[in-house]
């Protein structure tokens, strides 16, 4: 079955002493993934930047796998980031804009990796940048058919979060489909989907939000 999942975490947000403190990063990484860190390259990135990256990779491979198996609680020790590589001579940037928008991750300079649950195994696309990180799942390495986007909103409060995520992706979505009548809401199971009237269109679609920060991945393959 077809999937998709993102996460977006907003680093302004985030509590870096609490984050530190094993107490807290122990119930997000493995003591192997911790090992991840110690590795040439990642130590440019903060640690409590990489425990919320691998947060970001965990809660996007849940939001994937829950499309397809309803009801499938996400702890995120249970999912396995087992590999991760970063990019020689990445450099982490001001996010510099309000909004970004793409097809796939070619032009981008990306954390590339696998996260495992059980017997599933989904590939990762990470991008980071000093304010904000994104993380995208897929079921394999081709992300050539997954869209996303991230946007700097206004407020953060519930409410607005998620009426301009929706917002966000339905102005995509009917460019994409050159609608003007699509609308995004839930099924039966709390899995948010596409509707053109009253039927639902067959495109996976991923909401993430957190702070000031929205942001939206679909799947228009195969």
């Amino acid at each position: 079955m077809k999937s998709t999942g993102n996460d977006i975490i907003s680093l302004n947000a985030i509590n870096e002493t609490r984050t530190k403190q094993s107490g807290f990063y122990s119930k997000i990484l493995s003591p192997t993934e911790k090992t991840l860190y110690d590795q040439t390259g990642f130590k440019k990135i903060p640690f409590e930047n990489f425990v919320w990256l691998l947060w970001s990779i965990k809660e996007s491979a849940h939001k994937y796998l829950q499309r397809i198996t309803p009801g499938l609680i996400f702890s995120p020790t249970k999912f396995a980031v087992n590999h991760l590589q970063i990019p020689i001579g990445y450099d982490i940037k001001n996010f510099g804009t309000r909004q970004v928008e793409s097809i796939g991750f070619d032009d981008l300079k990306v954390l590339k990796g696998t996260v495992i649950f059980g017997s599933d195994t989904l590939f990762l696309r990470s991008v980071m940048y000093n304010e904000l990180i994104i993380s995208v799942v897929n079921r394999n390495e081709n992300f050539e058919s997954i869209g996303w986007g991230v946007k700097l909103i206004e407020k953060s409060d519930p409410d607005y979060q998620s009426m301009a995520v929706r917002a966000f992706l339905v102005n995509k979505l009917n460019a994409l489909f050159t609608a003007d009548n699509l609308v995004i809401s839930k099924n039966q199971h709390g899995i948010p989907i596409v509707l053109k009237g009253d039927k639902e269109l067959t495109i996976p679609i991923s909401l993430s939000h957190h702070d000031q920060l929205i942001a939206y991945s679909y799947n228009f393959g195969d």
